[in-house]
């Protein structure tokens, strides 16, 4: 079957079959072309729970599709591929920032959104890489313990100087990858591109970016700026989309290794074969995590995230 037959095969199943495809902005374009919705994942998380479709079929990882059952528990999630999970959302659990909340008693637990829905239950508030500062400003607390990625929570304590920011070892091993080598490199080789990069990169290559933003952020200043090269500090497959939103546009990977793997697994196969209820695995949680989980969202939400 080709690419264009299977788009078509998979577009009539969902409408046959009532189910809302939701695609991380950093899968494949064929399986982008074909969801309902793209975007970062708190985003389709909230447009998931605006549809009347009762089945929602996540194309993204594991903790995206929980955060899609905490804010949708009556409805029936389906996670695209098993095996699609997030290293920075898996290296701490609850036990061990339980341990370090001993030490630090007076911290409030803000918990990025790349999280477990079993670490979010012990979480005071959630944060998004967009919404970050502005949830760390708002907070009553003047001290934050900032789980799980350290280079985002630097970047927080940097725009927040008046808060207590205590960080642990941990984040995105492909963002935390870029050497600020890598900058320097690209923009010889590009003297005209604005370098736009992700937060989760380390301090050393944010701070030579003209934009730091989410994924959503980036691909926005992208399309709406007057420049016409960039240089694109976050998963690879954000410049290819870029490069087909804006043709008259040029678009350069900050790194050829900005891959994600976990992205990367699930395919317009995995899609299709979810739809033919072959693959996939439907998200069960217990209605004490989605309860305990939700507080922090909440939480986000009310201070204006």
């Amino acid at each position: 079957m080709k690419v264009s037959e299977m788009q078509q095969e998979v577009l009539r199943l969902k409408q046959e079959q009532d189910i809302c495809i939701l695609a991380h902005s950093y899968v494949a374009r064929e399986i982008s072309e074909i969801a309902d919705f793209v975007g970062d994942s708190y985003q389709l998380s909230v447009k998931a729970s605006q549809v009347e479709n009762q089945t929602v079929l996540m194309c993204g990882v594991r903790f995206m599709a929980e955060t899609v059952k905490i804010l949708s528990p009556e409805k029936k999630v389906l996670l695209s591929n098993p095996l699609a999970g997030c290293p920075m959302a898996e290296q701490m659990d609850k036990d061990m920032i339980l341990q370090v909340k001993k030490s630090y008693p007076d911290y409030s637990i803000m918990a990025y959104v790349n999280t477990t829905a079993e670490l979010k239950t012990i979480a005071d508030v959630c944060v998004t890489s967009s919404s970050a500062v502005k949830i760390a400003k708002a907070i009553e607390n003047d001290k934050i313990l900032f789980i799980p990625d350290c280079n985002l929570g630097a970047y927080v304590a940097k725009q927040v100087p008046e808060k207590t920011v205590k960080l642990l070892q941990g984040g995105c091993p492909i963002h935390a990858s870029v050497k600020p080598s890598a900058v320097q490199n690209m923009k010889a080789l590009h003297p005209q591109a604005l370098v736009l990069v992700h937060p989760e990169c380390m301090p050393s290559v944010v701070e030579q970016a003209d934009f730091v933003g989410s994924t959503s952020a980036i691909m926005d200043y992208a399309k709406n700026s007057n420049a016409k090269e960039f240089i694109i500090g976050t998963e690879i497959s954000i410049a290819e989309h870029l490069q087909y939103d804006c043709p008259d546009k040029l678009f350069y990977p900050l790194t050829k290794d900005l891959i994600c793997p976990n992205m990367k697994s699930t395919t317009l196969v995995d899609v299709y074969r979810n739809l033919t209820g072959e693959f996939g695995e439907e998200i069960i949680l217990d209605k004490q995590t989605i309860q305990d989980a939700r507080r922090c969202i909440d939480k986000m939400i009310a201070l204006g995230g």
